[in-house]
């Protein structure tokens, strides 16, 4: 459906620009319009970790400092990993309460829940395992998502362009050849592109660890680039 509707712009790009001289008595082009595909295969080089704390308290203020004081520790202990501090971002905040709605009866406020997030930007992923280790032991009780990222993505997309063109290129010749026509000149070219992330694991039970458990099983995978092209070319007249 994507693809179609990314073929049916592109003529419609192409009949508008040719539609003055068809008005003047011109006549309207033949044209082979094709689109093709082309993917890239990468293996991520960057992860994306987003981890932090949850804690509880009595009061609203008790259970900020505790959270304050768990956070300080994941800090530290991203720096001690040595990540950087612009790999470093918040990503939630927030202050909570808790109400017990036992029994039937009307709800009773009990305390209160804060939870504070950051996301890390790792760039050597093959320390990831390693970090959620440590991110754990320093007090993190809960981490939300990874995910993973190419570095020089515009590289591989360059190729995937590419692919793309001598897709939608060989299909247009083959078309010709059975048809017994011959490809113009190149009348419009557009483009379409698309990122097919494969599955990522997801690490549950990470606060089950314990100190001197081995580090955390991950596995990037690969991500597929892809690029969608669509050419049209005039028929050359007999």
């Amino acid at each position: 459906m994507q693809r179609l509707s990314f073929a049916a712009a592109a003529i419609m790009g192409l009949l508008a620009a040719v539609s003055p001289a068809f008005a003047d008595g011109g006549k309207m082009p033949r044209i082979v319009s094709l689109t093709g595909h082309g993917e890239v295969r990468s293996t991520p080089d960057i992860a994306f970790v987003t981890s932090g704390v949850t804690t509880q308290g009595a009061t609203a203020a008790e259970a900020l400092a505790a959270n304050t004081k768990a956070m300080t520790g994941l800090f530290a202990a991203l720096k001690d990993a040595g990540i950087e501090s612009k790999d470093i971002q918040t990503s939630d905040f927030s202050v909570q309460p808790r109400y017990d709605f036992s029994n039937g009866q009307a709800p009773k406020l009990v305390g209160y829940d804060v939870s504070n997030n950051v996301t890390v930007k790792l760039r050597k992923v093959d320390t990831l395992g390693a970090l959620l280790d440590k991110m754990v032991q320093s007090g993190s009780n809960q981490v939300s998502g990874i995910s993973f990222d190419v570095s020089k993505r515009e590289e591989a997309m360059d190729e995937a362009r590419k692919l793309a063109t001598q897709d939608a290129t060989r299909k247009a010749k083959l078309y010709a050849d059975a048809m017994g026509i011959e490809l113009g000149n190149v009348m419009q070219i557009s483009e379409g592109s698309s990122t097919m992330p494969q599955p990522v694991p997801f690490v549950r039970g990470a606060t089950m660890m314990k100190a001197d458990a081995a580090p955390v099983p991950v596995a990037a995978g690969e991500q597929t680039l892809a690029a969608d092209v669509n050419i049209i070319w005039e028929i050359k007249q007999p």
